[in-house]
C-alpha cells in the first residue's frame, strides 16, 4: 500500500480491501488486450488488478502525487497503462477517447455526480460503465419516478441507460474511511436514446422543476408551458415533478 495520504480537497477515498476489489473486478469483467478507461485510479489498487487480466489501461489521474506509483506500475507491466494527467471532466472525448471503451473508476465523491451525467449523454457512446460512488448517489441513478430519489440524474441515466446497482461497499474498505456507505453501479448505454427530445431543452427543464421539486408543475412552470399543453400530453398540471416519467419529461421538454 502506497504511503500517499488521500487528500480532502480531492474529494479521495482509497480502496484497500482486497475482497471488493476482486468484486469490483469481476463487475467490470476485463478481458486480455481491451482497452479500459479508469478515472481516479488513486495508487492504483483497482488498475493493477486490470492489467494483471491483460487490460489495457487508460487512467486519468489529477493528482500528482500519484503519477510516479503509476508510471512504475506501468513499467511492471510492459507500458500497458497510459497515465493522462490532468482532470476527468476535461480529458473525456477529447485527451481521452472514450467512443465503445469501458469506463471505470472510484469517482471521487465531490464532482463525482457531473462526471455521471456527462459521461452518459456522451456521443458517440462509451462502452459500459462501472462506478463506485456515495450510496445515495447510485439510488439516485437508478431511481423510479414517484420516490424521493427521482431527479435528473435519475431522468438523464435512463433515458440514455440500462442501470444497475450491484452491491454496496462498508467505510471500512476505504483509506481514510468516509462518513458514507458507498455502492457500484453498472450502467449499459444504449445505443439509441429511450425518447425522442431535444436534450439542452430537456436538462433545462430538469433543472426547473427539480430545484422546486415540491411545487405543482402549473407553478414550477409558469411562463415556459401551459396548462393546456400539460393536460393535451396526459399530464396532471398539479402533479409534482418527481411522479413523471422519462417518457413524460422528454414530452414537456419538446414543448419548452
Amino acid at each position: 500500500m502506497s504511503q500517499i495520504r488521500a487528500a480532502k480537497h480531492l474529494g479521495q477515498h482509497f480502496l484497500h480491501e482486497r475482497g471488493v476489489i476482486d468484486r469490483i473486478v469481476a463487475a467490470i469483467a476485463p478481458k486480455s488486450g481491451e482497452h479500459i478507461v479508469e478515472i481516479g485510479p488513486g495508487t492504483g489498487v483497482l488498475t493493477r488488478a486490470l492489467l494483471q487480466a491483460g487490460a489495457h489501461v487508460t487512467a486519468i489521474e489529477i493528482d500528482d502525487r500519484c503519477w510516479p506509483v503509476l508510471e512504475e506500475m506501468s513499467a511492471q507491466f510492459d507500458n500497458r497503462l497510459h497515465i493522462h494527467k490532468g482532470d476527468a471532466l476535461q480529458a473525456f472525448g477529447t485527451a481521452v477517447p472514450v467512443a465503445g471503451l469501458k469506463v471505470v473508476g472510484n469517482l471521487p465523491y465531490n464532482v463525482g455526480t457531473e462526471m455521471v451525467a456527462q459521461l452518459v449523454q456522451m456521443r458517440p457512446i462509451t462502452g459500459e460503465m462501472t462506478f463506485m460512488l456515495q450510496k445515495e448517489v447510485v439510488e439516485r441513478i437508478c431511481a423510479v419516478p414517484d420516490t424521493r430519489d427521482w431527479g435528473r440524474l435519475g431522468v438523464l441515466c435512463d433515458l440514455y441507460c440500462n442501470r444497475q446497482d450491484l452491491f454496496d461497499v462498508s467505510p471500512g474498505a476505504f483509506t481514510p474511511p468516509p462518513k458514507v456507505m458507498s455502492s457500484v453501479v453498472r450502467l449499459t448505454p444504449l445505443p439509441h436514446m429511450r425518447e425522442a427530445v431535444d436534450t439542452q431543452k430537456l436538462d433545462t427543464l430538469l433543472r426547473i422543476v427539480f430545484t422546486q421539486r415540491r411545487k405543482m408543475l402549473r407553478s414550477v412552470l409558469k411562463g415556459h408551458i401551459t396548462e393546456a399543453t400539460m393536460e393535451s400530453l396526459g399530464i396532471t398540471p398539479t402533479d409534482r415533478a418527481e411522479v413523471l416519467t422519462t417518457a413524460q419529461f422528454c414530452a414537456l421538454a419538446n414543448q419548452l
